[in-house]
């Protein structure tokens, strides 16, 4: 049974990872009349949606009751502020992440950016090793190493590549930066969060609220900087469409397997 429900699992992340990198693509390259939507919005309506389905799960643990569902967050959150605060740090490196894919979509093909951002097995690999004293064997080594070839392969410029115009070179290098810059972000995360929960005795959907709560305030942060003008022209929601909630939807669906928590459904699965 349990190696059932490992596949299964595996099998999900495979389709809402995929089919998310595909939408996503698509919502950054459609061409629409009026402004497009803001990713720095995108990512923190994410997080308060992922928010929301956490707590209708403690609520589900609660046994559908308010009076404790209350109880809870009050026990685990308000009365634990250091370990809440413990969270603060994947949370902003995760927000940084998401909008770092974003960028990598808007400047790479869904297939090159998928292969690369594969490294994050390589990185998360290494931040395990180094953080929580893990043993690879040879084999894990040896796929690891498969893997960076790999996806050397695929950065490996064709000819089609070094015929075409310069802008589209420097678009191609930000998108293999923010992608690159994304992989390390998600294994020390990854791995960070990995430890905090062996520390702690907390559940993983109250640790995805306090993700979500840290999350939310950098992402609001982050669209008051780079965004702000935008935001007070057009408003919050400028750009949005059907397909736009898609793309969120999918991002919070599953809200336990955001970045940082991914690359261990690969590699210890």
């Amino acid at each position: 049974m349990s190696a059932n429900l490992k596949y299964l699992s595996l099998g999900i992340l495979v389709f809402q990872t995929t089919s998310l990198v595909l939408t996503m693509r698509y919502s950054r390259t459609l061409k629409e009349e009026g402004p497009r939507y803001l990713s720095s919005t995108a990512v923190v309506v994410a997080e308060l949606l992922k928010i929301m389905a956490c707590i209708l799960l403690v609520y589900k643990d609660s046994k559908c009751s308010l009076r404790a569902l209350n109880r809870v967050l009050h026990d685990e959150i308000l009365n634990k502020p250091m370990e809440t605060l413990k969270l603060a740090i994947p949370s902003g490196i995760y927000t940084l992440q998401n909008n770092l894919l974003y960028v990598a979509l808007s400047n790479l093909d869904a297939a090159t950016y998928q292969v690369t951002y594969q490294l994050k097995i390589l990185t998360t690999a290494l931040f395990s090793v180094s953080m929580l004293s893990k043993k690879l064997g040879v084999y894990q080594w040896l796929s690891l190493v498969i893997l960076m070839t790999g996806v050397a392969f695929v950065q490996w410029p064709s000819d089609s590549q070094l015929d075409s115009k310069e802008l589209s070179a420097g678009s191609q290098f930000v998108g293999l930066m923010a992608v690159l810059t994304a992989c390390f972000s998600s294994g020390f995360a990854g791995v960070y969060f990995e430890k905090i929960l062996k520390e702690t005795k907390q559940s993983v959907w109250i640790r995805n609220i306090q993700l979500g709560f840290f999350g939310s305030i950098f992402g609001l942060m982050g669209v008051y900087i780079y965004d702000g003008e935008l935001v007070s022209k057009n408003g919050f929601f400028q750009g949005y469409n059907r397909l736009t909630w898609i793309v969120v939807v999918l991002q919070c669906l599953f809200p336990w397997s955001h970045p940082c928590n991914n690359s261990y459904f690969f590699i210890w699965l």
